[in-house]
């Protein structure tokens, strides 16, 4: 049965990852008065992507200048950072280093390099292959960049203390776990929100729902050409013998036709080290396991014909990646590419996430960050890496629209 809420909200928000989170609590910040309901449709927060990814706090190297995902990484990054001394989040700015093992890659290493000085990364130099060795002992390569304000964190923990400051500062706003958005009636005043269990009335809502932004998207009224399909990345991790061999972050240099950064070494908070992700396509969006196949997902993704597109654009590269997917031996030859002296015994299997790519039906994806509005809600479509890092410059973005569209804040 689907209780009504008595209660009008302000503004409601669809989504319990961190751009939710972020959100949330940069819109309550500005304005304590507003009542903000939070649904996330898992019984936990930052369950998909914000809760599967490297947790690496970006630097904004990769990302063209000017673009919104430079603008909001730079910035995001300074926000995230300071949240994170202010509310004891675990992290640690502990620098990566990006390396070239051919002749093509030190080109594109060169590029790589003027666009972070375009972008203004702090403190961004190259590396001859002794000075890479001196930071990374075990790592062989051609030359690098060294990137000192990259980091990495712990982005649950980052968006569970966001959701508690929102209820700290309005003891009337809540967050709902467990509940997931089945449809949404509008009248003149108020949209009522029905889950499977309430129905929330509320004046405005933001959408920031991942995976499921094109459909949730549709279902509130928004003309969508372009579709979200999954790319499913599988992680191991380096053994306790093996852990030395990592100091912090290793990343290749990134194939600038592929949309994805490449398999890379990550130290995490917890001093466990991990190495990938790969980038196949997957048979469902919310996936992790290498057979999931939802029948609704794979429909939606294989009668598209902007993924047949983009598997034809990236047909070599994308079959090395699913042979990385089932094959231990190959994904730790491309580790070793980096890192010569790992063996077999030395990575085993662990997690994996999954990442929404917004495709245009010519097979490119939308590779900037892209947020749409109506008279009566903010929809984030498209918020892929470095979104995580990004979120709180996001969420301003965000408020300034909430307050141009809706007058809220």
């Amino acid at each position: 049965m689907v209780l009504e809420n008595k209660e009008l909200f302000d503004i409601a928000i669809v989504g319990g990852g961190i751009v939710g989170a972020a959100t949330a609590f940069k819109i309550q910040s500005m304005n304590p008065r507003l009542k903000i309901v939070l649904i996330e449709k898992e019984p936990q927060l930052a369950s998909h992507q914000t809760g599967n990814n490297s947790g690496v706090i970006h630097s904004g190297l990769y990302y063209k200048p000017g673009s919104a995902k430079a603008r909001t990484c730079i910035d995001g990054r300074h926000q995230l950072v300071e949240f994170a001394k202010t509310h004891d989040i675990e992290y640690d700015i502990c620098g990566k280093v990006v390396i070239a093992v051919s002749q093509t890659e030190l080109l594109n290493l060169e590029k790589l390099y003027q666009n972070g000085l375009a972008n203004k990364i702090e403190g961004i130099e190259k590396l001859t292959r002794e000075q890479v060795k001196e930071i990374e002992p075990y790592v062989e390569c051609l030359a690098g960049i060294r990137i000192p304000c990259t980091g990495i964190i712990n982005y649950r923990q980052t968006t569970e203390k966001l959701c508690e400051l929102i209820k700290s500062m309005n003891s009337q706003s809540c967050i709902v776990l467990g509940e997931e958005l089945r449809n949404c009636i509008h009248s003149d005043n108020e949209t009522r929100v029905i889950t499977q269990r309430n129905t929330f009335r509320t004046r405005y809502m933001v959408f920031c729902a991942g995976l499921q932004a094109d459909r949730l998207a549709k279902k509130n009224g928004i003309k969508l050409k372009e579709r979200i399909v999954g790319f499913r990345g599988d992680y191991y991790s380096l053994t306790d013998k093996a852990k030395s061999k990592v100091k912090n972050l290793i990343y290749p240099v990134p194939d600038p036709a592929f949309p994805f950064l490449g398999v890379h070494f990550t130290r995490m908070v917890n001093g466990e080290v991990e190495c990938g992700p790969n980038a196949v396509f997957t048979f469902k969006r919310e996936g992790y396991n290498k057979t999931d196949f939802n029948l609704r997902d794979s429909w939606s993704a294989l009668t598209y014909s902007g993924t047949w597109k983009l598997f034809r654009h990236n047909l070599g590269a994308g079959f090395r990646e699913y042979q990385r997917a089932f094959s231990k031996r190959r994904f730790l030859k491309t580790l070793q590419r980096m890192i010569p002296t790992l063996s077999m015994e030395d990575i085993e299997p662990t997690r994996a996430g999954v990442r929404a790519l917004l495709l245009a039906k010519d097979g490119n994806t939308r590779d900037d960050f892209r947020i749409e509005c109506t008279d009566r809600s903010i929809h984030v479509l498209n918020a892929p890496s470095p979104a995580a890092t990004a979120c709180l410059a996001i969420a301003d973005e965000i408020c300034e629209m909430a307050a141009d569209q809706f007058g809220l804040v």
